[in-house]
């Protein structure tokens, strides 16, 4: 069995606290109810550093006069940032459309490890309707170009942000577990690595970067990482070689029947 990878999701019973609060006024202020709720970002993945924010994400749904005026309506409700929280959702409907075109960061979010709230029957029926609509090919193509640009723009110079290499060492494991035809990625780093790495050396190099940049500052930044830079530039080759074969997908009449139950059901029009 190889080595564990090592993984942290820190969450302050009162920050907790205080995000739950701000999705009720959330709820009260734009007359919409929350279906769910999630911790995204460095803390959802596992590594996060001491001074990193909480990137909280939610899907909502609004009452049914709203999805039927002629003008399309704002589907995003945003919280201004402060030093401590990032509170950003999307309407449910917004959020389907993104569903059926597999949007990973979506797909993220619906399996974060770290929930603050959930309508637990609606949700268990979304995760469902992810697991049929997933496309391997759009999201193999996603994360190999994520992770193409990421290294391009930040890992090539003389010093290097630590979170810059998990950067790009996570969506390529992602484009491998998608190769070996396991389905949809898990969002936890830790989980996603242990799953598709067997390499002892190199899973000991990442353990010491994810052990440095979860004691560094987000900024903290070294000289480059020669195995990882070695590892990082094998795996693009192979990742970019590679011809992902479409799934087959289920119908998208499920979308239209779920969204239609979901505003009937917390409509208090």
């Amino acid at each position: 069995m190889a080595t564990p990878i090592l993984f942290a999701h820190p969450i302050e019973p009162q920050v907790r606290e205080d995000v739950l609060a701000r999705l009720r006024d959330i709820e009260r202020e734009h007359d919409v109810t929350v279906l769910f709720a999630c911790e995204s970002g460095s803390r959802g993945w596992g590594f996060a550093s001491p001074d990193s924010d909480y990137d909280v994400r939610f899907v909502y749904v609004n009452r049914l006069p709203w999805y039927l005026s002629v003008e399309p309506r704002r589907d995003v409700i945003e919280q201004p940032i402060d030093a401590l929280l990032d509170i950003n959702g999307w309407d449910l409907r917004k959020a389907l459309q993104l569903l059926k075109q597999s949007n990973p960061t979506l797909v993220e979010w619906l399996h974060s490890p770290i929930v603050y709230l959930e309508q637990a029957g609606p949700m268990a029926r979304f995760r469902a309707l992810m697991q049929t609509a997933f496309s391997d090919v759009r999201a193999y193509h996603h994360y190999v170009s994520m992770a193409k640009k990421t290294d391009r723009e930040h890992l090539r110079g003389e010093t290097v942000r630590f979170k810059k290499y998990l950067y790009v060492l996570r969506p390529l494991l992602a484009a491998r577990w998608i190769r070996e035809g396991r389905g949809v990625p898990p969002m936890r780093f830790a989980e996603l690595a242990e799953a598709v790495l067997a390499d002892e050396a190199l899973i000991a190099e990442i353990n010491r970067l994810l052990e440095v940049k979860m004691r560094a500052g987000e900024a903290a930044t070294s000289a480059p990482w020669p195995a990882l830079r070695a590892f990082i530039d094998a795996e693009l080759e192979l990742a970019q070689a590679y011809l992902p074969q479409p799934n087959e997908r289920g119908d998208f009449a499920a979308l239209d029947a779920y969204l239609y139950d979901t505003v009937r059901q917390f409509d208090r029009a």
